[in-house]
């Protein structure tokens, strides 16, 4: 794929990244790499942009330090026979949000970078620390744009998490400022008002966009910009961002789109993976159970993955794949990136179904390749990786056969080095197989009777409070044991508090977790349902449950209770099609109705 030169602004808002990736550069070898030689024989190789024809690849300190016909094996070098195998740079996702354990899910599927588009700054701060350190070899790197940028009640302020927000042009250089001081790499804006896909939120006004565009680049940094639709798209680019870090699926682009984007030198990230998942064709079936994957998919992964939005509106895939097309036609970068952990997406695996679907709008396998590591590499001045060259980082991927014929081939994995060192992937199929394997849950049946005069258990953690407090919120709870309980028990858990106006999701109630280790996945495969006795008010309540497959967010279903007791019954197959082997907890809560709450739980059983 042909990269077409850098407008002068862009020039100067990388400039600043060569110099941080130059720190990165400099920073020492982790213990595992500092010594250790690698050499890679007879191998095919992609050098990030194109093939370079069957070399000798040399490793010394985590960084490649030869590449020729034939390489000398240094004295100790462990010697790997690349004979039918293709080696690649290690792939970047441009387009991820890296909460939790999923830097360390990403890096088994090939991942050694990922572009983080929002998360929370102190954890992008400690994940950077160790990357300078050396002591992130077991995960890819990552880099981030911290807090995104969006209009008070607009899309990113909907994750539980208060965040600032931008309401003015006036604001933006102090916005801007405020997130470099956080640690951002680059800036992130939101322009979307939610109405391809049948929603209606705030978003930015032009003027505001403009003005953070202006911002991020008087102090060197890239402007990149989520975007809903077409027009979106156009005013992004007319006002000079460096990136559109989506494609749209409410129309289909116009002739000129890719002759536009190539004029502004701007780069793209489609994310087709999240838009087949936003427009329902997710498809994602032979990705998650390909035999060449599937040992590192983790529960989590694949729950997320099977995961599917609910939009209710018309949408149209096809329009993202023209744009793509258009996209190519005009040599516009195009950057492999998943969005996730959306539905329809994982860490790490969708960067082998986003090259596949890149494939199918028109790029070569080549260009894919190129998609996943060196356009990524030059689009966000990644001066250290993104190529196989000498004197860069050793982020490598082995595979069996020739991804550049048949694009699928990037899922036959041979081995994964992040800076030298090789990745060890049997343990992780087969603490992966571990959680699988059947095995014996808590016995089923009572959970808890509140006889005992305390908020007890038969196993886990006993009751805990669980309000919105975690996300931001005011909501409160209290809970006591109250004598008497439903058909003349001897106690049962009285629970009372106040949801808070302020969040549109606001919990507040309690919660019951079974594992010892709180959030940790408990097996209740043989259960059937969840059962107990409440009495309230007469308002609408929730009961949640967490499963450990369906990432952080919980399932739910209303029930109403009135002030004589009564019995419910929820299947677990109800929670989503749930089968019960990794929840995390159950909650009894108030629902988002604002103002105070009361209401009784006793008999509580998972049977």
């Amino acid at each position: 794929m042909r990269v077409p030169p850098a407008s002068p602004r862009a020039t100067v808002a990388r400039s600043i990244f060569t110099a941080i990736l130059a720190i990165t550069a400099s920073t020492p070898a982790s213990a595992q790499a500092r010594g250790a030689v690698t050499l890679v024989r007879h191998v095919r190789v992609f050098d990030g942009l194109t093939v370079i024809g069957t070399r000798d690849v040399l490793v010394r300190d985590g960084r490649i330090t030869a590449i020729a016909d034939t390489v000398v094996s240094p004295a100790g070098a462990t010697v790997v026979d690349g004979t039918g195998k293709t080696l690649l740079p290690g792939f970047i996702d441009s387009h991820t949000h890296a909460f939790g354990d999923a830097l360390a899910d990403a890096l088994p599927f090939g991942v050694t970078t990922e572009l983080d588009m929002f998360t929370v700054p102190a954890e992008a701060s400690a994940r950077r620390a160790e990357q300078r350190e050396g002591s992130a070899a077991s995960r890819a790197d990552l880099f981030s744009a911290g807090i995104l940028a969006t209009a008070p009640g607009g899309h990113g302020t909907e994750y539980g998490m208060i965040i600032p927000t931008i309401a003015a042009p006036e604001s933006a250089q102090a916005f801007v400022d405020a997130r470099i001081a956080e640690g951002s790499d680059y800036i992130k804006i939101i322009l979307d008002d939610g109405s391809a896909y049948g929603r209606k939120i705030p978003t930015i006004s032009r003027a505001t966009l403009a003005a953070l565009v202006r911002a991020a680049h008087a102090r060197h940094k890239l402007a990149v910009v989520h975007v809903g639709t077409l027009a979106d798209a156009r005013m992004a680019i007319d006002a000079g961002a460096d990136g559109l870090m989506h494609l749209f699926v409410d129309r289909a682009p116009d002739a000129e789109f890719g002759r536009f984007a190539a004029a502004h030198h701007v780069f793209v990230v489609p994310t087709l993976s999240v838009l087949k998942s936003v427009t329902g064709n997710s498809n994602v079936e032979k990705l998650m159970n390909d035999a060449r994957l599937a040992p590192y998919l983790g529960i989590t992964g694949k729950g997320t993955l099977s995961a599917t939005f609910r939009f209710n509106s018309s949408m149209s895939y096809a329009a993202a794949e023209r744009s793509v097309r258009l996209l190519r036609e005009a040599h516009v970068p195009i950057l492999a990136g998943t969005d996730a952990t959306n539905p329809g997406t994982a860490h790490g695996i969708s960067i082998h179904r986003e090259m596949e679907l890149l494939v199918a709008a028109g790029l070569t396998p080549t260009e894919a390749l190129a998609a996943a590591t060196g356009v990524p590499a030059k689009a966000f001045a990644l001066a250290d990786r993104g190529r196989i060259m000498m004197g860069r980082r050793a982020d490598l991927v082995l595979v069996d056969g020739d991804p550049t014929t048949d694009i699928t081939t990037t899922r036959a994995i041979v081995s994964v080095w992040k800076g030298g060192v090789v990745l060890d992937r049997a343990p992780i199929a087969a603490r992966i197989a571990a959680q699988r394997a059947p095995r014996d849950g808590p016995t089923l049946g009572l959970v808890s009777d509140f006889d005992s005069g305390k908020p007890s258990a038969a196993y886990g953690t006993g009751w805990v409070i669980s309000t919105d407090q975690m996300a931001g919120g005011k909501s409160s709870a209290t809970m006591k044991v109250m004598d008497g309980g439903a058909h003349g028990s001897a106690g049962s858990l009285d629970v009372t508090g106040t949801i808070d106006a302020g969040l549109p999701y606001a919990w507040a109630g309690v919660m019951f977790m079974p594992n010892t280790r709180p959030m940790a996945p408990t097996d209740f495969s043989k259960a059937k349902e969840i059962r107990f006795w409440a009495r309230g008010e007469g308002r609408t309540y929730k009961v949640m449950v967490f499963s450990a497959s369906k990432g952080q967010m919980p399932l739910s279903a209303d029930f109403v209770a009135g002030p004589e007791w009564k019995e419910f019954a929820f299947p677990i197959a109800g929670f989503g099609g749930i089968d019960g082997h990794d929840i995390m907890g159950v909650a009894l809560t108030a629902n988002p109705m604002p103002g105070a709450y009361h209401f009784r739980v006793d008999d509580v059983r998972i049977q």
